[in-house]
């Protein structure tokens, strides 16, 4: 049995924002952020990229991912899940004779992914008796502060007795960063894994953005300039120092 296999589901389709997982992001389609992530943290016995798209699957494999099988259109619709393609994924490769201990699924959209991190979750999962590790950040803004907009367009709370409660006197949210999931293949997956089976790996909010819409695609092209532009300047003035 070997260790560990990289999945990254990365189907065709998208409407909100036409061939995402390819697109352009900084020089690079979108998608080889995380198949570069993954080779170079040498975590994996291998990076597979299981996809229905053929134009997907070509840029996959130049930059060093394995696509073994196409997704059959059964698992590419928009009512098909990521856990959905990873189990076939694993279906697949288990008729092939190769089983894994641990599989990590990597979103094909997550180019803030750190291999610290990445290592981190595997690390500690390895570590412990839970099912899961996965990326979370904190929410911005305290849940128990935000309302809903009605149908007659007014405001209503979801927590009201909480409208004069100090922010920092209200527990602290976390979300889910969409970045990476390690789980063990030998323990059961269920359909809501946030709970105490789960290890959370915290990631710092300027590392995460979730990208659905064109909004959340701009927003993400600035925040990796910032992030690029704060590191390349500490680097060249370290240098000067020297």
């Amino acid at each position: 049995m070997k260790n560990a296999i990289c999945i990254i589901p990365a189907r065709g389709g998208s409407k909100r924002i036409p061939k995402k997982n390819i697109k352009l992001f900084h020089g690079k389609p979108l998608i080889a952020y995380s198949i570069e992530v993954a080779l170079s943290s040498k975590l994996f016995e291998s990076v597979i990229v299981t996809t229905d798209d053929e134009e997907i699957a070509k840029i996959a494999r130049e930059y060093g991912a394995k696509i073994p099988f196409m997704r059959p259109q059964e698992l590419s619709d928009d009512m098909s899940t990521s856990t959905d393609a990873v189990l076939h994924t694993i279906k697949y490769l288990k008729s092939q004779g190769e089983e894994f201990k641990y599989v990590c699924t990597l979103y094909a959209t997550a180019p803030f992914l750190q291999e610290k991190y990445l290592r981190e979750g595997y690390e500690r999962l390895k570590n412990s008796d839970a099912k899961m590790a996965f990326s979370v950040t904190s929410m911005p803004f305290p849940v128990q502060r935000t309302f809903k907009i009605t149908e007659d367009e007014r405001c209503q709370m979801f927590t009201p007795e909480h409208y004069k409660t100090r922010s920092q006197d209200l527990e602290e949210a976390y979300q889910d960063a969409g970045q990476f999931y390690w789980e063990r293949i030998d323990k059961e997956w269920s359909d809501i894994p946030f709970g105490k089976e789960s290890i959370p790996i915290v990631l710092p909010r300027e590392l995460v953005q979730d990208i659905d819409t064109p909004e959340d695609f701009r927003r993400a092209e600035l925040m990796y300039s910032a992030l690029f532009k704060v590191t390349s300047s500490k680097m060249k003035r370290n240098a000067d120092k020297g």
